[in-house]
């Protein structure tokens, strides 16, 4: 470890200022780059902290975690389980219920985030608690594929215990973090309100069943809105929140990639399949081009005139509709390169890739830094 740091010594020195300790690494920024140093830590695997504010003051740059990415292919195989379900069935109905189901997911990933980005500690009980959610998350996906797995009553299950698991975190933080325990209150509450209709949803039939999801999924939704002024005391990190949404955007950008592997493994190699694989690619590139070009800058800064936090509730809501449609975008992929080597496309199938080709768009204004 001495022989690291000394290593380092002259890009300290061209830096200007000591490194940031971040989530057990160690970051260091020049005027060219930034160099991450892995930090060993005695006893890492059975370290219990408990959990603490990490967004207020100066933090450094913050960036994803192992923890979270590797929290983040559960929802891979569940996004593309929910894609395996629209493949089959692109009539209205199918198309409603990919958009209900995924609004569901986005959420249950998008409410873990907002944890981890104030609250993650990266300790045995969270480890433990986020490979909980992961199974979870995977019971959701074996319950939505098409099968003798295939159970809204197993989705009500699974789900209300992802719920349940991101209460039993915030109870953890009612009881640590005491300068917290207004907003953590609020979230208690209305979260809890939220996991128990979800429970009670179990033991009710299909088709009300829907209903009561989307019940449960209001009450989830209005829930940081109730509490926005203790919200606004209890910042977001300005750097690791953004990361995470974009890093959420290219998970379902790959559902585009993967749709055209899909698709040219199902017909093989001609002409017009691989000039629409080759267009499928472009238009992929080109919605990852518009939202990270104008993803640049912060979406979630302090005032420093005002001493309080911007509020970032509609750039974080608006990202469920553009995240949905990048997602259908890869599946309509899927059916137009079929349809280069075989026979034309359904009505709905057409519908599906020109309908949603444009939805992006809409959302890229709030990817944009405010003042």
């Amino acid at each position: 470890m001495r022989e690291t740091r000394g290593a380092l010594d002259p890009l300290l020195a061209e830096a200007g200022s000591p490194p940031d300790i971040v989530q057990g690494r160690r970051v260091v920024t020049s005027r060219r780059e930034q160099i991450e140093v892995s930090e060993p830590r005695a006893g890492r695997m059975a370290r219990i902290a408990p959990p603490r504010l990490q967004t207020m003051g100066d933090s450094g740059h913050r960036t994803a975690t192992w923890l979270e990415l590797f929290y983040d292919l559960s929802f891979v195989v569940a996004i593309a389980v929910l894609g395996g379900r629209l493949l089959a069935d692109t009539s209205w109905t199918g198309v409603w219920s990919f958009f209900g189901y995924f609004a569901l997911l986005w959420w249950l990933w998008a409410s873990n985030t907002f944890y981890a980005d104030r609250y993650d500690t990266d300790d045995l009980f969270y480890r433990l608690w986020s490979a909980a959610q992961m199974v979870a998350v995977l019971v959701l996906a074996a319950s939505l594929a098409h099968g003798p797995s295939e159970s809204t009553t197993v989705f009500a299950a699974g789900y209300a215990a992802a719920r349940l698991v991101l209460l039993a975190l915030y109870y953890r933080v009612y009881r640590h973090v005491t300068e917290t325990r207004s907003l953590v209150r609020g979230y208690l509450i209305g979260f809890g309100a939220a996991a128990v209709v979800w429970t009670a949803s179990v033991f009710v039939p299909d088709p009300v069943r829907f209903v009561v999801w989307g019940v449960a999924l209001a009450i989830d939704l209005a829930t940081p809105w109730v509490v926005r002024r203790q919200q606004a005391t209890v910042p977001l990190d300005q750097s690791h929140l953004p990361e995470r949404f974009g890093l959420f955007v290219i998970l379902v950008l790959g559902e585009s990639l993967a749709a055209v592997v899909s698709g040219l493994s199902h017909i093989g190699w001609s002409t017009s399949s691989l000039i629409a694989a080759i267009l499928g690619v472009l238009l992929a590139t080109l919605l990852w081009w518009l939202y990270f070009d104008n993803a640049e800058g912060s979406v979630v800064r302090r005032r420093s005139v005002e001493g309080r936090t911007w509020r970032p509730t509609g750039w974080i809501y608006t990202h469920l509709p553009l995240a949905a449609a990048l997602a259908i975008v890869g599946v309509a992929l899927d059916q137009a390169i079929l349809a280069a080597g075989e026979e034309p496309m359904l009505t709905s199938q057409r519908w599906l890739l020109v309908g949603e080709s444009p939805l992006p768009s809409c959302a890229w204004p709030s990817s944009r830094s405010h003042p």
